[in-house]
Order: C-alpha cells, then structure tokens, then sequence
C-alpha cells in the first residue's frame, strides 16, 4: 500500500512539472560549430536525460563485459564448494551410519573438492577413528589444534583419543590447555578438576572448582558440595603434621556441608583434641542429625577421653535423642549398653531390628546371648544369621565397597562419589550356586569380587547359602557334655567358586539374603551331642570349613 501511494506521489508530481512546462515552454538556443539549433526547455531537458540513460547503459555493458571472467571463475568456485560441502555432509552422515566405505569416498571428494575446509579435517578424523585408524585421527586433530577455528575441536580430540590409550599425562595436557584457552568450556574444565585430584593436588583442585564456579559450569549447591569433599580430602591428608590447619579445612567444609561424615567426624576429633569440647559436641550433634554414622557416634564418644562405659552410654543416648527411630540410632545406644552390661536396654534398642536383621545387629545379638545367659546355642543361632543376613550400609561408589571414605572413586575418578549406603543386591540374575551369576552378555558380565565389610565387629564374607542345623535348646540341654569331646563337623557348605582376595566388590555381585525364619523357629536335631563352645571357638570352626570368611 506505501509503495502504491509512493507511485502515484512520484507520477502525480512529474505530471505536475509537465504541465508547468507545457504552459512555460521558453526559448533556448544553442551555437555549436556553426551550427544554431532552437527549442524549447522541456525538449532540452528530454534530450539531457536520454543522454544521461544512454550513458549508464554503456557503462553498465561494458563493465558486464570486464568483469565477466571474474563472475564465471567465482560461479565455478561457488559451485565447487557447494559440492565439497555436500560430500562433507554425507560422509558425516555415512559415519553416523557406520558405513566406512561411503565415508573414505565421500571424504576423498571433500578433500579434492575444498581442501581447506575446517569440516573437511572432522570428517577425516573421524572416518580414521571408524576405520581404526589411530594415528590418522590425531594427524587430522593436530592439524584442527593449528587453526584458530577448530583448536578446540581438534584438542577435544586429541584428548578423547589420550583417555582411549590411557595415556593420562597427555589427556591432562590437552584438558589443561583447552580450559586456559576457555573458562567456559565445560568439559575441559571438569577433566582438569578430576586430574588434578586424581594427582591429590588439592590446593589445585579448588582453584579450578573456583574456576568452574566462575565461569557458571557448577551451580551453587555443587560447588558447596564439591568444595566441602576438597577441603575434606586436604584435610585428611593434613591431618598427621598440621592438625591446626586440617582443624580450619574441616570446619569449614562442615560449614558448607554440614552432613559431610568425614568432614565432621574429623572436625569433631581435632577439636576435642584442642580442648574445645563443647565446639565438637554441637558440630557432631548437627551432623548426627543430618546423617547419623558410626563415625560419628564414635567421635562422639571419644570427646571426652577415658570416661566408663555407662558414661558412654549416657553420651549414646543423647545422639539417640536427636535422630529417634533411625536404625543408627538404635545399634549404638544397643553397642554402648552391652558393654556397660545394659542387656535389658540393648535388647530393647534392637528389638525393633530384628524383624529384619542385618548383620551387625545378628552379630550384636549373638554377643548379647552370650555375654548375659551364656546361651552358646542362642548366640551360635544369631552368628548363623549373620552369615545370611541383609548387608550393613557401607561406603560404596561405581560398584566398589571401601572400609573408609574417600574423596574420589578409584574406578571412574568421580568426585564424591562415595555414599554411605546398602550395596545394591541381586542386581544381576543368579545362578543355581550363590557365587555363580546366570549367563549375561559380554558387557554386561560382573566382575567377581570379595566383600569388605567395614564394620567394628566383625568381618564377614558371603560364600554360600550354607546355614548348619541347629538342636533345640531342649535337646542341647540334656546331652551329656564330655571335656575331651572334640567338636561336632559341621555339614560342609556347598561347592561354590571361589573368588578373588584382592579385587573390590561392587555392588551388583552381593548376595541377597535368603528366607531365615529366625532364633525363634524350631532347629531340626542334631543326633550328635555338641559340646558347649564359645563365640570364638564357633567362627574358628566355621573359618575352616569355609562358611565364612
């Protein structure tokens, strides 16, 4: 509509001048060589413009005419690399498709096509790495690191294909160059963290988490968390010829997160070592409430070096009063009262465990039967269970138990990547034997391992379903006990593979615990009379028919 009206404004105002014109015709005379010519204005000025027109046409055909080989050599240009960018983009999608043949040919035209091209060195890299081709893949990377466009591209590369040849001197170089190059680059600046606290450079490793935090690649709350597990680890490493300094990194690291167990439970103990007891007591209190551990509970206790055991009881109860009905609570409040020789107290700490019971508590129970009744038979039915009883929380990460905490995962490098929790069961089928999982495919086979328990009072190792018969109490009580008798063979446990000693165990190859109808169901009877033994004498017995390890 605008240009319409600008149309009729321009037509309307030539009309206008036209007209003016006509009515104004003129003289204009004009002597030229000899030559006189009249006429008027308006044919004068019709006359300009036609030449003016014809001008501009001569100027436009000839410059058509010099410029023409240049237009026809760009034409040719642009169409070339039309071309080199098509194969580029079908031998990138030949890759993607995993046809090797279709991307070396589409690569071989892009590369005789635009050989320049930035493209063209990913697509020879990656047809290289498809075809196996190593060293070619890191020829072209190399050449991407020389162009200021793809220096990133080609370090990225030449770093996953450092990790692949698990060359990690180099992977760290090129990780340390690409984040001095870019803050911002995420990749490089969390690989550059992991080296360096895989090296235990933990002074370097908060520099770079601070980096990272500036350049909005954590947000605030893992960098909280992150920096509470750094100054942890540097801490812990202190710990033996700074106490002071380790002190500070472990409060602060409590202050930033206060339910960091190892974090507080150090901060706990180098206080109380300072003499600042009361400090200790509300910064273990403060993680009890947000996770209650044994280390905690241990820290605790010892804020007051030497006290008895009803002391320590008293000391128990308190943590007991602040997390009420967390399992945690109820072991260490049972823990303190049996060694104070509170037996009614621990057995009403634990009876709300024994429904379910895991091992410390089967455990603890059997050390209860003995230590109250002498009930050996009791006790030898608790430290039966224990041996098939539902697993303890413990510090595992990427499938590998630990008997302490620790900063990094030893698999994957992941930092905080340990978890106080129960090992993760039956995550695979199992076979007919407990220690032999069920046919799975090749990447998902679990590597066989040994079971680290972390516990204070025993460690036990799962290898067989094995549980020996029991006699009843009736039965134990009225068979003669001779003091020369030797002790009764246990039936022998199923045959079962062994596994390694020295291998961490994941997660996935722990056992799940089988049916147990508990102390209170009726033991099948031994025809042999059993000679009463003690706790000791029992795991003895059992450790050399391989029931437990």
């Amino acid at each position: 509509m605008i240009r319409v009206a600008v149309f009729l404004a321009v037509t309307a105002a030539f009309a206008f001048v036209a007209s003016w014109l006509a009515d104004r015709p003129g003289e204009v005379v004009v002597t030229w060589l000899g030559y006189r010519a009249d006429t008027s204005v308006g044919v004068l000025i019709g006359a300009v413009a036609a030449l003016i027109c014809a001008a501009i046409l001569l100027w436009s055909m000839l410059r058509m005419v010099v410029r023409a080989p240049h237009r026809l050599a760009r034409s040719f240009a642009h169409r070339r690399a039309e071309r080199g960018q098509h194969a580029i983009t079908r031998g990138l999608v030949a890759i993607g498709a995993g046809d090797m043949g279709a991307a070396r040919r589409f690569a071989a035209e892009a590369a005789r096509l635009v050989s320049g091209e930035p493209l063209l060195l990913l697509l020879q890299a990656q047809t290289a790495q498809l075809s196996g081709e190593r060293d070619g893949a890191e020829t072209a990377f190399r050449a991407m690191v020389e162009r200021p466009d793809t220096k990133l591209l080609g370090l990225h590369g030449l770093y996953i294909e450092a990790r692949r040849r698990n060359d990690s001197v180099a992977a760290r170089a090129f990780a340390e160059e690409a984040a001095q190059t870019a803050p911002s680059l995420a990749w490089a600046s969390h690989a550059a963290l992991e080296f360096r606290s895989i090296d235990g450079d933990w002074p370097a490793a908060l520099e770079a988490l601070e980096r990272n935090r500036k350049g909005g690649l954590v947000d605030k709350d893992a960098f909280q968390r992150q920096r509470a597990v750094l100054l942890t680890a540097r801490a812990l490493s202190l710990k033996d010829h700074d106490r002071g300094t380790a002190r500070e990194l472990a409060l602060e690291a409590v202050k930033l997160a206060p339910g960091l167990v190892p974090a507080a439970a150090l901060a706990g103990r180098l206080l109380a070592e300072a003499g600042d007891r009361r400090k200790a007591g509300r910064v273990l209190e403060t993680a009890w409430r947000e996770s209650p551990h044994p280390d905690i509970a241990a820290a605790f206790a010892d804020i007051v070096p030497g006290i008895s055991a009803r002391d320590r009881l008293i000391r128990m109860r308190t943590l007991q009063r602040l997390a009420e009905g967390h399992a945690e609570s109820a072991l260490v409040v049972a823990r303190a009262a049996f060694e104070a020789h509170e037996f009614a107290e621990a057995r009403a700490a634990l009876a709300p465990l024994l429904a379910v019971p895991t091992r410390r508590v089967a455990i603890l129970m059997a050390q209860i039967e003995e230590a109250e009744q002498g009930d050996i038979g009791r006790a030898r039915e608790w430290m039966a269970r224990a041996v098939s009883a539902a697993h303890d929380p413990v510090w595992t990460a990427d499938g590998v138990v630990a008997e302490t905490w620790l900063p990094l995962s030893p698999v994957t490098g992941r930092l905080d990547a340990f978890q106080w929790r129960v090992p993760v069961a039956d995550l695979f089928p199992r076979g007919p034997l407990l220690d032999e999982p069920a046919p799975v495919g090749p990447m998902l086979q679990p590597p066989v391992a040994t079971v680290i328990e972390a516990q204070p009072e025993a460690k036990l190792e799962v290898k067989s379903e094995f549980k020996p018969e029991l006699k009843s109490d009736a039965e134990r009580d009225q068979a003669p006990v001779s003091p020369s008798a030797e002790p009764v063979a246990l039936p022998p446990p199923p045959i079962s593979k062994p596994a390694p000693e020295s291998v961490p165990v994941p997660d996935a190859v722990l056992a799940h615990a089988p049916d147990d109808p508990g102390p209170g169901s009726e033991p099948a009877a031994d025809p042999v009379p059993q000679p009463k033994r003690d706790t000791a004498t029992i795991l003895r017995s059992w450790f050399s028919r391989g029931a437990v390890r």
